[in-house]
């Protein structure tokens, strides 16, 4: 069994509107504050440009600035890095999750749900499938803002130990973070980090941040309630995770989705 603890670090900043050098340049200074040595650390949903329709201007490939620099600061750490980015790739536009592990190896996620009462379906395309990433003994699915809405989506049938929110999820519907966040771990007994930025965007869309990390049942490992940029770190204990799972083997008991009719 893996007996290994896994450290966190939650980056919830800022971010400035469309301008990739600046906030990259604030990530290097923000993530110099760490104090532990983390195994993962996590950026908010669009670190590099904010929430922006823009697609088209500020999209980047593996050669663009945000990837080598997530490369260089993942080797640099010895940590993975994770975060969403604009990401273009065969004629399309993707809001994309990299997470890249310390030796350069690195994964994709693209964002499922697309938030269309903000016009993100008309200017991304959505992605087709899940990631499941195994690190350091752990099964980790990542997840973007808007798909912390469905649970189905988010549905354990895969064995995960972790699911990770990228978002920037508004300060007007922070009550809901908060209660579908807890949600996804009770339902699925696995650990659940949601990381969010603060500040306001170009759209003047204001955020509070709230990134927390949840336990299995319900409660808070740790999470910050001020709106303001700070790095939030958390162990994640991964034997207690699974005593939990046999003492009260709910996943055990859950639909098998391709046998329900009514969905098809």
């Amino acid at each position: 069994m893996n007996n290994q603890n896994l450290k966190l670090c939650l980056v919830q900043s800022d971010i400035v509107w469309e301008d990739i050098d600046q906030n990259l340049q604030h990530m290097d200074i923000l993530i110099s504050g760490i104090n532990d040595s983390p195994d993962i650390i996590l950026l908010p949903e669009m670190f590099t440009t904010g929430f922006t329709m823009n697609s088209k201007k500020h999209a980047e490939g593996n050669d663009g600035e945000a990837f080598q620099w997530m490369r260089s600061k993942a080797s640099e750490i010895n940590a993975a890095i994770a975060g969403t980015i604009i990401y273009r790739e065969d004629g399309k536009i993707y809001n994309r999750m990299l997470w890249v592990n310390p030796d350069g190896q690195w994964f994709s996620y693209d964002k499922r749900h697309l938030f269309s009462m903000g016009g993100e379906d008309k200017h991304y395309s959505k992605g087709d499938k899940r990631m499941i990433i195994n690190f350091r003994g752990w099964k980790i699915c990542p997840l973007i803002c808007y798909d912390l809405r469905f649970p189905v989506f988010s549905r354990n049938n895969e064995g995960f130990d972790l699911l990770v929110y990228f978002a920037n999820w508004p300060a007007a519907r922070n009550h809901v973070w908060q209660i579908l966040l807890k949600a996804r771990a009770i339902e699925n007994q696995c650990y659940v980090a949601g990381v969010n930025r603060v500040g306001r965007d170009g759209e003047n869309i204001h955020y509070n941040g709230e990134s927390c990390v949840i336990h299995p049942k319900g409660f808070y490992v740790n999470c910050h309630h001020e709106p303001k940029e700070m790095l939030l770190e958390a162990s994640i204990n991964y034997s207690e995770l699974q005593e939990f799972r046999a003492k009260f083997p709910v996943l055990g008991d859950a639909d098998d989705l391709s046998e329900l009719s009514f969905l098809k």
